[in-house]
């Protein structure tokens, strides 16, 4: 089994939601009490992103620098907790020997599963606004997206910076996204990418009748498969 090698805490919730998947998946896979060999460091969100927030060089460095301890490590493979911070993934590829996961290859393919050609996008603003994530889906993937309108984008940012971080769920805020959601359908989205880890705490897969593609459960179930692989 290879050694699976987490950068967490952006947030530490969700991340404990990838330790607890992929050791569950490896679990169904290989029964007993079989768990994940994994090495998690976990970040302080506050320190390495709150506070420099919009220095994306200075956040990029500090991810180059714990990539770099889990391979030192002994991690056969990297595994990076978010949606957003794959913005500086291929900056951190560069600078380790050993492959990066990446969520949106995890996510296209369970797309492709769907035959799903146009997807609608939830996440932080830079994950809606910049073009890492929609970019990579369609050059790799040939998948179009979708994303909210400015105020929309406004919206699920705020839900998510100001009251997901803090495991505050409210039903004002699970309506508003809903109606969002419902927006990009109305535009043409097949299917809806809940694009933030933190996302799956508001919105559940049957809240509508449409594909919803939780990255956080998505990626944490491909980096146990990975992790089976032969090395």
């Amino acid at each position: 089994m290879k050694t699976i090698g987490l950068i967490g805490g952006t947030i530490w919730i969700s991340t404990i939601e990838y330790y607890r998947i992929i050791n569950e998946t490896i679990k169904d896979k290989l029964g007993k009490t079989h768990s994940a060999h994994c090495i998690l460091y976990s970040i302080d969100f506050e320190e390495t992103i709150q506070q420099q927030l919009e220095d994306w060089n200075a956040i990029s460095q500090s991810f180059i620098e714990i990539a770099k301890k889990l391979e030192q490590a002994g991690c056969d493979f990297i595994v990076i907790c978010a949606n957003t911070i794959h913005k500086i993934a291929d900056n951190i590829q560069k600078n380790i020997h050993i492959p990066i996961l990446h969520i949106v290859d995890a996510t296209a393919e369970k797309i492709q599963e769907k035959k799903i050609k146009k997807v609608g996008l939830l996440g932080t603003k830079y994950t809606m606004g910049e073009t890492f994530y929609k970019q990579r889906l369609k050059d790799k993937y040939n998948i179009n997206t979708i994303i909210p309108n400015h105020s929309e984008q406004k919206i699920i940012h705020d839900v998510i910076l100001n009251e997901l971080t803090y495991e505050i769920i409210k039903p004002s805020s699970k309506q508003q996204y809903i109606e969002i959601i419902k927006n990009l359908v109305s535009k043409g989205a097949e299917g809806i990418i809940l694009g933030c880890t933190e996302i799956p705490l508001l919105i559940k897969k049957d809240d509508l009748d449409i594909p919803m593609f939780d990255t956080t459960s998505i990626h944490a179930k491909a980096a146990a498969d990975f992790a089976l692989q032969r090395l």
